[in-house]
């Protein structure tokens, strides 16, 4: 199936993927969110979520406009696995240093939502802390980088640091994290600084830059509202980069967790593939390992 979303004058052909293998001690309901956001990209040309055993995929659309699929598997091990070809822009993140700050006064209502404390972004407990760090430069790209700089140069990235309780005022304290929690703490100072600010993840290939140490895994960075539109930041890697395919957008990880499952389902193992389309498939690549982007465990 091939959904072609504009006519681009400028794009990238990326092949994205991602591969889970579990065990299963009885029936266990998935939610899964892995699929690219059709407003995100130009096209798509999708082979589909993928279970073994088969299941019955059940498809629909959350509150923020993110895909998920639903479905039960279990007991014994089982596998899900997707793949799609996409199409984005070939540019890098867009930048306007003279976007403005809006005040929230003049805020359209959609991004009243993003103002708001949640589970993983306590704006309401790190407001006084982001006013003293932040305060004194000025409103608009300037506060809102300021913010990324800082949390880029003083939270320290290290895998098994944080686990699906670590909230963005953990990190402030420990000072350690994985990219949600980079994507955390700066959205919770955003909002605390009154910028709407929304936790996003997806996948990003490694366009541009020295490929990194450690396997592929999925990615979080955020958007803030200046100006008049919203604007990609990332505090973990604190550069625009090109090649960004947004899986979901929402208040934080809770949200949009790439999984969901209702009760025990043991993580073998986990792969994930960003890559330009003229490389070698990454289903005859090396073995899939265990990554460190947790999803929700109720």
């Amino acid at each position: 199936m091939r959904i072609v979303i504009d006519a681009p004058t400028s794009v990238r052909r990326l092949r994205v993927g991602c591969e889970f293998l579990h065990d299963l001690e009885w029936p266990v309901t998935f939610v899964l969110q892995v699929e690219p956001r059709r407003d995100a990209v130009h096209a798509v040309s999708s082979a589909g979520v993928e279970t073994w055993p088969p299941a019955d995929l059940h498809e629909y659309t959350d509150m923020y406009g993110n895909t998920c699929q639903r479905f039960v598997l279990g007991p014994g091990s089982a596998r899900i696995r997707y793949e799609a070809e996409v199409e984005v822009d070939a540019g890098a993140d867009d930048v306007d240093e003279t976007a403005a700050h809006v005040a929230v006064a003049d805020l359209p209502d959609s991004t009243l939502h993003f103002t708001l404390a949640s589970r993983y972004c306590e704006s309401d407990r790190l407001g006084n802390t982001a006013w003293r760090l932040f305060g004194g430069v000025t409103p608009g790209w300037q506060r809102v980088q300021a913010v990324i700089d800082w949390v880029h140069n003083n939270v320290t990235f290290r895998h098994g640091s944080s686990g699906t309780s670590t909230g963005a005022t953990d990190i402030y304290l420990q000072r350690e994290g994985v990219c949600r929690d980079f994507a955390h703490l700066a959205v919770a100072f955003l909002r605390g600084l009154n910028v709407p600010a929304r936790y996003c993840f997806g996948y990003l290939p490694d366009i541009d830059v020295p490929p990194p140490d450690e396997p592929m895994d999925f990615v979080a960075w955020l958007e803030a509202y200046i100006g008049d539109r919203w604007y990609t930041f990332d505090p973990r890697n604190n550069t625009r980069r090109t090649g960004r395919v947004l899986i979901g957008r929402g208040r934080d990880a809770l949200d949009i967790a790439m999984m969901t499952h209702y009760g025990g389902a043991p993580l073998r193992s986990m792969r994930v593939v960003a890559e330009p389309i003229d490389v070698t498939p990454w289903s005859s690549a090396v073995p899939p390992v265990v990554g460190e982007f947790p999803g929700n465990q109720p």
